[in-house]
């Protein structure tokens, strides 16, 4: 796929096939992660792998925009490990990145994924570190669900010139 097809038809996907991601798939969703863009090159990441059945159920009962999860097969937690880091106040935008990087790898393999913020809410990132084991230093970012769709990926033109300024706020 190229590149520019993934991103013009990436799409958040809630509904996924009863079937299995490869653990290749997963490694390679990973990867892609870990190529993201950071500041200073710090790479302030860590991410979770959830296949356990159990957990992925009890994410809703803390999330309340996880309901998806109940159909994933998979899940991946991007975490944010600001301590030590040259540039400690970056490692959101560096945890984005990689979480778009995942949504990307995902599309490219077929795969249907969907951001679901975690951080800056106190409740959903407690939620996370009691049910994974999160030390307090590490935040708990966003979530992926990452399964086969159900459904398709189609694109659509969400390109708005009016949003365009050239050279200063107000030029068009």
């Amino acid at each position: 796929m190229e590149l520019l097809d993934a991103i013009h038809t990436r799409r958040s996907i809630r509904k996924y096939l009863d079937k299995p991601v490869p653990e290749e798939m997963l490694g390679i969703l990973l990867k892609a992660a870990m190529s993201a863009p950071s500041a200073g090159n710090q790479q302030p990441w860590h991410f979770i792998v959830i296949r356990d059945r159990t957990k992925l159920d009890s994410i809703p009962s803390f999330h309340p925009y996880s309901k998806m999860v109940l159909q994933a097969p998979a899940a991946i937690v991007v975490c944010g490990d600001p301590d030590g880091k040259k540039w400690p106040t970056f490692w959101d935008q560096d945890a984005s990145a990689a979480t778009q990087n995942i949504l990307l790898a995902a599309r490219d393999l077929g795969l249907g994924t969907v951001w679901v913020g975690i951080y800056p809410e106190k409740d959903r990132m407690d939620g996370f570190r009691k049910l994974l084991g999160i030390p307090e230093n590490i935040i708990p970012f966003s979530l992926v669900p990452v399964g086969w769709p159900d459904g398709t990926f189609e694109a659509v033109n969400r390109f708005r010139p009016e949003l365009i300024h050239n050279e200063s706020w107000g030029a068009k």
